[in-house]
């Protein structure tokens, strides 16, 4: 009879400690994390961005910046196309992500500018065709928004002509990062399409919206703004990965399982976390620790 009785109870706690959410990860910035196919390998991820594509748009050659692992302008990042396949054999989404910190130099300056890197990522890194494809043949799975300089103009253009090519066979994935006070100041006329399938806003070095010790206030306040102002399939909580990661916004393991995600993971279209970034996360094993919870 107790026997009987617990049986539930045990299913639903089952239930209860389910993966609702996935993690994502960005890759790319730093040659002492390892490589892009041990990122993938590991289990950890179902997303991980590329980081970054740091200068195109207004006339310029695009540059894709990879830290210590390859060089572009050699050719040798030709060589992730194996690793890329690797990856997306196991299941894990490859991004490019476009932009990063105000370091690049990134704008885009009219609708015929945004088609036209629209047209050279597609003929480079999606399902187009181009004699010099940066990561070789490998076709990724969408483009990655982490847009933190320029006044954000003609980026929604870019957003609608990239998902245009999914009409020509493979789906273009559409991501985006933007920072937590909302609106975005560089993102939110391109989040305005409501064409962006995943939402990865960024928790940290923003003090009013991100987790502050003893309190989730801010942090779950902007989470409510975000998923019922923007229309997008998944949002995540962009964390940093350790301390040194982000000059503030980080959030110790045990706060996030036993805190932060209880009160973000009922969210309809709660998708999970971000990590920022892959190197961090493997000097503090962070996705490790959170990831049963996530």
């Amino acid at each position: 009879m107790a026997t009987n009785f617990l049986l539930p109870l045990l299913l639903l706690a089952l239930i209860a400690g389910s993966n609702a959410g996935s993690i994502a990860v960005y890759w790319g910035q730093n040659g002492n994390e390892g490589t892009l196919a041990d990122s993938c390998s590991s289990g950890l991820y179902s997303y991980v961005n590329i980081a970054f594509l740091t200068t195109f748009g207004n006339g310029q050659t695009p540059v894709l910046n990879l830290a210590g692992h390859c060089d572009p302008a050699t050719g040798t990042c030709t060589g992730l196309t194996s690793d890329i396949q690797s990856c997306q054999s196991q299941g894990v989404m490859v991004l490019l992500s476009l932009g990063g910190d105000s370091a690049g130099s990134y704008s885009l300056s009219s609708a015929d500018d945004a088609q036209n890197v629209a047209n050279y990522l597609w003929d480079n890194f999606l399902g187009g065709s181009s004699s010099s494809r940066p990561l070789g043949d490998a076709v990724l799975d969408g483009i990655d928004f982490d847009i933190e300089a320029t006044n954000g103009d003609f980026f929604d253009d870019l957003a609608e002509y990239l998902a245009q090519f999914s009409s020509q066979g493979k789906k273009v994935y559409l991501t985006a990062a933007p920072q937590c006070p909302y609106p975005d100041a560089h993102l939110n006329t391109a989040l305005q399409t409501g064409i962006f399938d995943y939402v990865w806003i960024q928790f940290y070095n923003n003090p009013p919206c991100q987790y502050s010790p003893g309190s989730i206030d801010n942090l779950t306040g902007a989470w409510s703004t975000w998923i019922s102002s923007v229309t997008a399939t998944k949002f995540f909580l962009g964390l940093p990965a350790s301390p040194d990661a982000a000059g503030s916004g980080y959030i110790p393991p045990d706060v996030l399982t036993s805190q932060v995600l209880p009160a973000i993971e009922g969210t309809a279209k709660y998708g999970g976390i971000m990590m920022w970034s892959r190197y961090y996360d493997v000097v503090n094993n962070y996705s490790a620790t959170v990831k049963s919870s996530v």
